[in-house]
């Protein structure tokens, strides 16, 4: 049995703490990011993370940073083993990641080393990638470069979304996880060390990112629709409305020469946009302060909110 710090802040993060909780190791403590204003009261709302770990009664803290002296010396007390590193969103730097006995190793939503930083499972999206994965690394100074002990690798479908693919490697991450757990001194003997020739980085999505560029092709659209869903939800305006695009499919026929973002047809399954190159079939929707809606619901109140003819923009038409 190994005594454990477990660092980590989000939904995915707490998956794994699970998991951990489950297991027969035990969690001395956790690392999360300080509570976030959240809402439209902006209250401090803590981390999924702490929450799990409140409810387990297991002690949390919740520095700023690890870089001072006093939080070092703080951890150092702790004394675990090892410490598991999950989406845990600080800098850890070599005072804190010398302090555990066997080290600190994370587990990185990715096949590394492609798609090392932030936004693994977005990026892998947007990229098209056909198999995605996680990674158990030795951590190491630099940014997701640390050796690898095990991985775990999963098919990416054609219609998975942010939120799907996360939810699958978060149950991909708990198997490895474990399996590095009880093997940790054998693997970390044979651990392999990264080819940084073939890395490529996961920058976090900007906002700008999110703005539906009709002129594409409705294959790279449909990307960007799935790997915003539950975060990031990518968007065009209607007229004066924001309106998000939550669910959509590639027709693969001619957009008929119409001008990118044409409404071309719509029936209460869906409303078909014109693109660079194909056609996209869009089926749910989200207008600004309602909740996501199928086509034919909202076309119950708006019968002629999508009228073919009608053109899409990237802009806000009231804003000019």
């Amino acid at each position: 049995m190994l005594r454990l710090c477990f660092a980590g802040t989000p939904a995915f993060a707490a998956a794994h703490l699970q998991v951990l909780l489950a297991s027969s190791h035990h969690v001395a403590a956790v690392y999360t990011q300080p509570d976030r204003p959240s809402g439209r009261g902006n209250k401090l709302v803590p981390s999924a993370v702490k929450q799990l770990a409140n409810a387990h009664g297991i002690p949390v803290a919740q520095p700023v940073s690890l870089k001072s002296a006093e939080a070092q010396t703080e951890f150092a007390a702790i004394a675990p083993d090892l410490l598991v590193v999950v989406a845990y969103g600080l800098i850890l730097p070599q005072a804190i990641l010398d302090i555990p006995r066997f080290g600190c190793i994370n587990v990185h939503a990715s096949l590394l080393p492609r798609w090392r930083g932030a936004a693994p499972i977005e990026r892998a999206l947007l990229a098209g990638d056909r198999v995605t994965g996680v990674t158990i690394m030795q951590m190491d100074a630099g940014l997701d470069t640390g050796d690898m002990l095990t991985t775990e690798s999963i098919a990416i479908s054609e219609t998975d979304t942010r939120e799907d693919l996360e939810s699958r490697l978060a149950a991909a991450g708990g198997i490895a996880l474990l399996r590095t757990l009880d093997n940790l001194q054998e693997l970390q003997k044979k651990a392999e060390k990264q080819d940084s020739s073939q890395s490529s980085y996961a920058a976090k999505l900007e906002k700008s990112e999110a703005v539906i560029d009709w002129a594409q092709s409705a294959e790279l659209i449909n990307r960007q629709i799935r790997a915003g869903v539950g975060r990031t939800p990518a968007y065009s305006f209607l007229g004066d409305q924001r309106l998000r695009i939550l669910r959509a499919s590639v027709v693969a026929v001619d957009p008929r020469d119409s001008t990118p973002g044409t409404i071309l047809t719509c029936n209460r399954d869906e409303f078909r946009v014109a693109c660079g190159s194909s056609q996209l079939a869009v089926q749910v929707v989200q207008l600004p302060g309602k909740t996501a809606m199928q086509i034919g619901d909202l076309l119950n109140s708006r019968a002629d909110f999508f009228r073919p003819g009608t053109v899409l923009r990237t802009d806000d038409a009231a804003s000019r």
